[in-house]
């Protein structure tokens, strides 16, 4: 009797298939991955093009603050925007900062946090309103070191108020007294408005139909002294390339 064996056939083992080296470039679909993760966590992708000194900042739909906002509800984090203008406050490739705005406002002390940090950068700034800078988005586009506005596009300027659950007592209308305040405060402060004029902007009755303020397009906003100059992009980085070449020349003379 003869055995008989069957030729079993040669298994090489199975290996994972090895990753870029590091610094290797991308492959098209692990770039464009890349890129999609990115407009999903950060609501920005990288734009294609030559290496820039301007950073490109966007603030639309509605600042989110404390409260999530529904899914729906086209948003700007605030916990987004604050880490990005530490990493621009830093960075020795950036030298300029521009603001796109398309917002219809949103949480106060988000949108005045996000304006704070804006007005205090030590890099220049200039801020566009495209479409509209309503509400809490007066005092971001007034925080650039200059403000600009598309002709069409418009601002909003109202009195705050508050949603949810509000206490009927004196310290309540106190507290929100104090926090207009401090809006009313940063925008005369930031632009050639006069704070009578913005409250008397803000207070006025008749023109809104569920709402009291004032709705300005694009040259009003110019000629009350909230913005300084009616423009579209071109003319925007065009000023920024001269605010940064203005700081490039003040810089060499204090060396």
């Amino acid at each position: 009797m003869v055995e008989q064996f069957e030729e079993t056939p040669d298994v090489e083992p199975k290996t994972a298939k090895p990753g870029p080296a590091e610094g290797a470039p991308l492959k098209p679909e692990e770039s464009r991955g890349r890129r999609i993760d990115a407009l999903k966590e950060l609501g920005e992708t990288e734009v294609p093009g030559a290496k820039s000194n301007i950073h490109c900042l966007t603030i639309v739909g509605q600042v989110e603050g404390h409260m999530i906002l529904p899914p729906q509800n086209k948003t700007t984090k605030y916990e987004h925007i604050l880490p990005q203008l530490v990493a621009l406050e830093q960075s020795k490739d950036i030298e300029g900062v521009l603001l796109i705005l398309n917002t219809v406002g949103g949480d106060v002390e988000a949108g005045l946090a996000i304006a704070e940090m804006v007005a205090s950068l030590s890099k220049p700034s200039v801020s566009i309103v495209l479409g509209g800078g309503h509400s809490i988005g007066v005092p971001i586009a007034v925080s650039a070191d200059y403000s600009m506005i598309a002709s069409t596009a418009t601002m909003t300027i109202h009195p705050i108020r508050l949603t949810g659950l509000v206490i009927g007592v004196p310290a309540t209308f106190e507290y929100l007294e104090k926090m207009q305040d401090r809006v009313v405060a940063f925008v005369t402060r930031n632009s050639r408005i006069t704070p009578e004029k913005f409250k008397e902007l803000m207070f006025k009755t008749g023109e809104l139909t569920r709402d009291i303020g004032t709705v300005v397009v694009g040259k009003e906003a110019v000629e009350y002294g909230l913005i300084d100059a009616v423009g579209g992009i071109s003319e925007a980085v065009k000023k920024l390339n001269e605010l940064i070449e203005e700081r490039r020349n003040n810089k060499g003379l204090l060396q």
